[in-house]
């Protein structure tokens, strides 16, 4: 009987192993790092002149891209409060935001016109380059932001017209009668300091004495009489309750 086969002679002292020419680790992969808060600018957000911006009403997800101006004011311009999302927004920021709310409501003719006193009021806020930089915003950034900036234009910067109605039109898609009609008379008594006016003034004013070394223009103030609040929230205003 033959005997079984001798196994092969394995040389443990002389064994080779072959190794890959490149070795690959596996590791699990890092997560994937959260996603940055969006950038969006609100509904018809534009610059106005340096540190004046405008734009509609500035929902949450426009926040992060708003914090980025540095805001020092709000002027707001609509007969609604402000939203608290708003306010627990603007109280947050370092400093806190100044909203400067003239509840101005929507022009309906031939019942309700722009107001005067409120426009007076906005200009006289944006002559003091203290509240810079200043958004200027309404609720859809049409209408009553569109006849403040037109005032700015004429009044302060010596706009033509023609260039402030056209400006007007872009943002507005229709010509508000109303609108252009308040914005070629309007020519208000405008009362400043003139140490913190800003560089984009354009308008020519007298000295007044007094302290401070207040200017004031020496247009006459036209157009109806009105009466108007200038609510201002600061950082420990409580928000305004919803009916």
């Amino acid at each position: 009987m033959s005997s079984p086969p001798t196994p092969p002679h394995h040389d443990t002292h002389h064994s080779h192993v072959h190794h890959p020419t490149s070795c690959t680790t596996h590791t699990s992969a890092p997560p994937a790092p959260f996603p940055p808060s969006p950038i969006i600018p609100p509904l018809s957000f534009s610059m106005v002149a340096p540190n004046i911006y405008r734009s509609g009403y500035p929902l949450p997800i426009n926040h992060s891209f708003l914090t980025l101006l540095r805001l020092r004011s709000i002027i707001y311009l609509s007969d609604k409060p402000p939203l608290p999302p708003t306010l627990t927004w603007a109280s947050s920021q370092s400093p806190p935001i100044v909203i400067h709310h003239f509840p101005l409501p929507p022009v309906k003719e031939p019942f309700v016109e722009n107001d005067p006193v409120g426009m007076k009021n906005a200009l006289e806020v944006l002559l003091d380059k203290r509240n810079h930089p200043v958004l200027i915003h309404s609720n859809k950034g049409k209408h009553r932001a569109g006849v403040l900036v037109g005032c700015v234009r004429k009044l302060l910067m010596g706009w033509g017209l023609a260039a402030t109605f056209a400006e007007y039109g872009r943002y507005a898609g229709e010509k508000g009668e109303a609108d252009l009609e308040f914005i070629e008379l309007f020519s208000p008594a405008l009362t400043f300091d003139k140490r913190y006016a800003p560089e984009w003034l354009r308008v020519q004013y007298k000295e007044v004495e007094g302290p401070g070394g207040q200017g004031e223009r020496e247009e006459e103030f036209h157009g109806a009489q009105g009466h108007i609040c200038n609510d201002t929230y600061h950082a420990d205003t409580p928000p305004p309750m919803e009916i």
